[in-house]
This record gives C-alpha cells, sequence and structure tokens, in this order.
C-alpha cells in the first residue's frame, strides 16, 4: 500500500512543505509561502539587529503550504498520509503561558516583538552572552563544555534573559520558553499544557545547554546567580529531551480538518534545519554537509567510539542523537553567508532606487519594471564578470563577519572588513572578494574540526546556492581543495523532516534506513582546480591575519 510523509521546512524568510513517497522517496507536490508579516518587514529593527516573527506567520503558511501541496497531488493521496515532521531555524524561543501559548497570540501581546519568536539571527542578547561565559568559567560546572565552550548571543538563554530584562509585562506572564521546532509539533498535536510540549534534543542540547551529565539543563543556582529574573524557569522546563525520529503524538481534530488529513497521522519531534537537512542529503560519519543560503549551518555524525571524551572548541555543539539516534551530531557555522551577498546587492540598489525610483523621464509603470529587472541582474550580473577575474588577481581580502561569527569561536560582536581597496576595484571585484571570504570562514570551519580531531573525507552542499551559483560553489571547492557534491533535490532539509516523519510513523525501524529509501541523489560534483587551491591558500593566510588584526585590534 502507497504511504505518505509531509515534510515541512520553516526557513527565515518561507516555508515549504513536500508531500513524499515514503516507500520511494518521490516528491509528489511542493508548496512555498513567505512569511507575510516578516516580508513587510513587521516586527524587525536591523539597526539593533533585532529579528522577531510573529507565530501567526507560522501557522498561516503551516495551512497554506500542506493545503496548496495536497491540492497538487492526485486524488486520494491526503487519505494516505501516515506522518507529518517540521524543521525549523534555531535557535528560535518564545515565552509562553501555562498552556504553552506563544504571548504574542494573547491580544495583550498581538503586537509586542518582545512576546514573539526571537530569531535564530537575533543579536541583540550579545552582553547576556557574554555574562553568561563568564559565570560559566567561574562555575564548578561549565556548562557550556558541550556546545563548544562560547554561549552566543544567538542561543536560548541569552535570548530569553535579554527579553526578560527588557520587558516587565512579558516577565509577568511568561511561565515558559519553547523552541519554534517544538511549538509547531506541539500546535497540531492540540497540547495545552506547557508541561505537555515534548522538548527536542537537537534544540536543547546545542542551543540551551542541556545536557544528562549534570542533569539536563543548567542548575537553578547557575540561572539565578546569573540573574533573579530566571527563577523559577528551570522547574517549569524540562528534564528529559526526545530525539526526532520518536513521534510526539497524532494529528488533533482541529488540524486534522484544516489540512484536510485524518487524525491518525503520526507527528514526529521536531529538530533544526540543518540537522534534518543532514539527513535528507544522506550524511554519514565523516560526511561534511554544508547547508548553504542566508547563513550556512555545517554538520557532521560521529560514533560514540570517535569522540569518546573529546569537547570539540569553538562549535556550536556536539549532542548525543541531535542528527542520527545513535550517534553523536556535530554542528558548525557561518552567521552571514548568502546574507553577505545581498548586503552587497542592498548597497548597490541605493542609486537604483533613489534616483532612478525618482526620474520623470520615463512613465511610472516602465520606470518600476527597469528598476525590478535591473535589480534582479545585480548578482547574476557581478557573477558574470567576477568570475572572469582569475584568482592571481585576488587582490581584496575580505571577512565573513558581517553578522558576526558563530564558529570557529562565536563573537557576535565582530563586524566585516574589506582591504586591498584601490581607484580600480571595482564592483565585481569586491564581490569576487566577498565570496571568497564566505568561502574561507568555510575553511575555517574545516580546519578547527581536523585540528580537534575530526576527520573529513568529503564534502556535500545543499541549499538554492548550492544549486544555483556554480560560482560560489567552485570557489569554495578551490578553497577546501576538495571535491564538493550537491544534493539533487533543493527542498532537502524538507525532505529530511519527511524521512524523520517516515521513521515515526513506524514504516522504517530507524531514519539511517528512511534516508536509504527515500534520498534523491545528487545534481553535480565540483572537483577544485590545483592551481586555484594553491593560490588560494596563500590567500587564506592573508584572510587569517585580516582576522587576527580585525578581532585584536578592532574589537579587543
Amino acid at each position: 500500500m502507497e504511504k505518505y510523509v509531509i515534510g515541512l521546512d520553516y526557513g527565515s524568510d518561507s516555508a515549504r512543505a513536500i508531500v513524499v513517497n515514503a516507500l520511494t522517496g518521490e516528491t509528489l507536490a511542493t508548496a512555498v509561502q513567505y512569511y507575510p508579516r516578516w516580508k513587510a518587514g513587521k516586527y524587525c529593527n536591523p539597526a539593533i539587529n533585532q529579528y522577531r516573527q510573529h507565530p501567526l506567520d507560522y501557522i498561516e503558511v503551516l495551512e497554506g503550504t500542506v493545503t496548496e501541496a495536497l491540492a497538487k497531488c492526485p486524488a486520494g493521496t491526503a487519505e494516505k498520509v501516515v506522518g507529518i515532521a517540521f524543521d525549523t531555524t534555531g535557535s528560535t524561543p518564545a515565552f509562553t503561558d501555562a498552556t504553552g501559548t506563544p504571548l504574542a497570540l494573547l491580544p495583550e501581546f498581538a503586537e509586542n516583538p518582545n512576546a514573539m519568536f526571537v530569531l535564530w539571527k537575533d543579536h541583540t542578547a550579545i552582553q547576556e552572552a557574554a555574562e553568561i561565559n563568564k559565570l560559566a568559567k567561574e562555575w564548578d560546572v561549565d556548562y557550556t563544555a558541550y556546545e563548544g565552550g562560547i554561549y552566543s548571543s544567538e542561543w536560548f538563554w541569552a535570548k530569553a534573559l535579554h527579553v526578560l530584562r527588557e520587558d516587565e509585562a512579558v516577565r509577568r506572564k511568561a511561565y515558559s520558553i519553547v523552541e519554534y521546532c517544538e511549538w509547531l509539533p506541539a500546535l497540531i498535536t492540540g497540547v495545552t499544557k506547557s508541561d505537555d510540549i515534548v522538548r527536542s534534543r537537537c534544540a536543547c542540547g546545542h542551543k540551551a545547554m542541556w545536557h544528562e551529565k549534570w542533569g539536563g539543563l543548567p542548575s537553578e543556582e547557575f540561572l539565578t546567580k546569573l540573574d533573579p529574573l530566571l527563577a523559577g524557569f528551570r522547574e517549569r522546563l524540562f528534564e528529559k529531551t526526545e530525539t526526532a525520529d520518536k513521534p510526539v503524538g497524532t494529528l488533533s481534530q482541529e488540524w486534522a480538518e484544516r489540512l484536510g488529513l485524518s487524525t491518525d497521522v503520526v507527528i514526529a519531534g521536531g529538530a533544526f534545519d540543518c540537522h534534518m537537512g543532514a539527513i535528507g542529503a544522506g550524511i554519514t560519519p565523516y560526511t561534511f554537509v554544508r547547508v548553504i543560503g542566508t547563513s550556512t549551518c555545517d554538520v557532521m555524525v560521529a560514533s560514540y567510539e570517535d569522540i569518546g571524551h573529546s569537547l570539540i572548541r569553538g562549535i556550536c555543539g556536539q549532542v548525543d542523537g541531535s542528527v542520527i539516534p545513535g550517534m553523536i551530531g556535530l554542528e558548525a557555522g557561518q552567521s552571514g553567508f548568502g546574507d553577505i551577498y545581498a548586503w552587497f546587492k542592498h548597497v548597490l540598489e541605493f542609486p537604483i532606487r533613489n534616483i532612478l525610483g525618482k526620474t520623470t523621464v520615463i512613465d511610472k509603470e516602465t520606470r518600476e519594471r527597469l528598476i525590478e529587472e535591473t535589480i534582479c541582474n545585480i548578482i547574476p550580473e557581478l557573477t558574470r564578470e567576477a568570475e572572469k577575474i582569475p584568482v592571481s588577481e585576488s587582490t581584496i581580502i575580505a571577512t565573513d563577519w558581517m553578522n558576526g561569527r558563530r564558529t570557529p569561536d562565536a563573537n557576535q560582536l565582530l563586524k566585516g572588513t574589506i582591504t586591498g581597496l584601490t581607484l580600480g576595484s571595482s564592483a565585481p571585484r569586491i564581490f569576487r572578494a566577498l565570496v571568497e571570504a564566505t568561502a574561507f570562514g568555510s575553511k575555517a570551519i574545516a580546519e578547527r574540526f581536523r585540528s580537534e580531531g575530526i576527520r573529513i573525507d568529503n564534502v556535500i552542499g545543499i541549499g538554492g546556492i548550492a544549486l544555483k551559483s556554480p560560482f560560489v560553489m567552485q570557489t569554495l571547492s578551490d578553497v577546501l581543495d576538495m571535491p564538493i557534491k550537491v544534493c539533487r533535490t533543493d527542498q532537502a532539509c524538507a525532505l529530511g523532516a519527511a524521512m524523520f516523519a517516515a521513521t515515526a510513523a513506524g514504516v522504517y525501524t530507524k531514519v539511517e534506513d528512511a534516508q536509504k529509501a527515500m534520498t534523491s541523489g545528487f545534481a553535480r560534483e565540483y572537483f577544485p582546480n590545483p592551481e586555484n587551491a594553491k593560490l588560494y591558500q596563500e590567500i587564506y593566510e592573508k584572510y587569517l591575519k585580516l582576522g587576527e588584526f580585525t578581532e585584536k585590534e578592532l574589537f579587543c
């Protein structure tokens, strides 16, 4: 009998749903929708690195994408759906009341950004992260030990504390805290108590300092020493976490009706997009999977024997079962990748929007069409010209820290730098330097894994940039001096979620079996140019020196 599963991938700007044959991995339909409030720029203030998302955005695109995708499928498909799984960005937490409802869904908090989900890229909690790091190093237990030894402003406790300090109304109402990837499964299974939300091993282990070694979350004494405002949250949160291959419940009657599905549909546990994306890409031990988008997430898995008692410094955590249950999941990444190219594009848009946008030489309709066409072609045209520049002429050096540094060694205070500019430095040459900078940042992560005893045998790239930009991927291959396979599907994260859905629904006994049956394979493979690889090693040394100067002299 045919069985279908739905994988839901919630990214920074949009969500996508795919309907997949659980036995073959064939994708029947895909639907993508942007978060309407986020797209309108609501609740965000880039000047202070504040990025918030309203839970209504998540709810609306959930119903919209699933019903749209099912409508594209052959008649009778909905009746054969057996499982659903979510992946989301992270750490993206929100405060809830005792029912587990995010505060922004309550009328009095409907327009309060502090009551909303604090997106991964929100860096308003830099001070709180610094305080956590200081106290962790003074405490008898270093709760950051399994999170690379450095706590980030992008993560759970820093964000929670920042909001509590900033907003008295939220402080009075907040009962608990939930990660985005935990709340969505709870929402559609009808959970009505915060205490009943199944907590994600992936989210809690990598971002909330959860570890079995010290009994779960950091102690109440540690948290209240950090700030008395955190008193009581540990008790109201959780002790246990679960891997995403386990079911958390079945579809509630309300959501079965809203989605046009059965209440027998099994809902899997949630996890972060990059971790499920690694599964969708076919991750195995010693494979370096790069989820390449606005930022990057880099994921590896290793056996208990390989890791032993080692602590990998400066990454985003090593967590038992966060990727493949029964193995240690390792996460790293860059706070900016595609966002860096987007930043440069926005810089170049200024005269187009502010000069051409006001011209009276042509009529309004023609003007608007011309502006749109020009802006859409900025990156493609920069790419065409940048590709023509030999590596030997790459004299502009940049760091990839426009959004701070995630790994190795998190530091969100850092800013990007560009050096080597001359009066002959054209836009394509600067763009090439930015592409090289993102590749050098990737190499720094790979080198950290290797220096910590984790070997890398092969590299897989997934995401829109991996599929759409041969220039970026070839540069990355040359800089890493390694071949890179690119996952065939453009929805690897959603496909990974579908694999977890199939496992939770009992179609497979373990997620590795789902991987083998449902894999999409690879679209192409990039191989390093030996001459370019040699030249890039020399430029990489300059990148490291620029980074050292930037960090020590400009942001010490």
